[in-house]
């Protein structure tokens, strides 16, 4: 039976009390042989062994695991406050919800399922249907696990161990997802990059921005530029600026 494919710096062999084939990592993620197929992964992640910790994603067909550390202020940072805004002008005004870190979304035609670093999903797209709001396996009442379909906004702020994935192979999962809007930041170098794409005929077109930054959201219906100062004891800051 095939294995799924993973992007991790430690690969162990399989242990032999484990009950069927699976791929160990860093002796303690265990990576059930069946989750290679979306129906077996989302079975994974809804039981009591999937990890507490890391970033793991299937991305039509690989399961890719990250399990570095956060840099705190080109990712964490960054996130933060593009999360802090986007609640303040989604979630207060009761237009929707934002998820920060582990909201999962997950996507059978898009054939992913990932938890992005910020999500935007609008009350207008569940009432619609384009969002399904998965339970708990608890069964309790307003618990939920999982976004099941096309969210209405995704952010992925580039990290060095997961920059192909941020650019290159997320976009295109998404895109075929049908998610009308990303978000892509990358603070690592000198010059910040803070971008807006559009979904248009199957593939995200980046809104461009004028000549002071400002760049469009149509998800959102106003324009937004994010900055970045240095901050105390050699650390960044950043603002998410907004306007009508």
């Amino acid at each position: 039976m095939p294995t799924p494919a993973a992007e991790t710096s430690a690969l162990t062999a399989v242990e032999p009390d484990f009950p069927g084939p699976a791929v160990i990592i860093e002796e303690e993620l265990r990576i059930p042989a069946e989750s290679h197929t979306l129906e077996g992964f989302r079975r994974w992640i809804h039981s009591p062994d999937f990890p507490e910790r890391g970033r793991i994603d299937f991305l039509d067909g690989d399961v890719e695991v990250d399990m570095s550390p956060e840099d705190l202020f080109t990712h964490g940072t960054a996130k933060a406050c593009i999360g802090a805004v986007l609640h303040q002008m989604v979630a207060d005004e009761d237009l929707g919800s934002v998820f920060i870190d582990r909201g999962r979304i997950t996507s059978p035609e898009g054939a992913v399922s990932a938890e992005p670093d910020v999500v935007v999903v609008l009350w207008s797209s569940v009432e619609a249907g384009r969002v399904r709001l998965i339970p708990a396996a608890s069964g309790k009442p307003r618990r939920y696990v999982e976004l099941e379909g096309a969210p209405d906004l995704v952010v992925e702020v580039v990290s060095d161990s997961s920059r192909r994935k941020d650019l290159e192979r997320l976009p295109r999962l998404y895109a075929r997802a049908g998610i009308p809007e990303l978000w892509q930041v990358d603070a690592r170098g000198e010059e910040l990059r803070f971008d807006i794409q559009s979904l248009a005929s199957g593939a995200y077109r980046p809104q461009v921005p004028d000549l002071e930054g400002w760049v469009g959201s149509p998800v959102l219906g106003a324009e937004f530029r994010l900055l970045r100062e240095p901050g105390r004891f050699n650390t960044w800051r950043y603002r998410l600026e907004h306007r009508s």
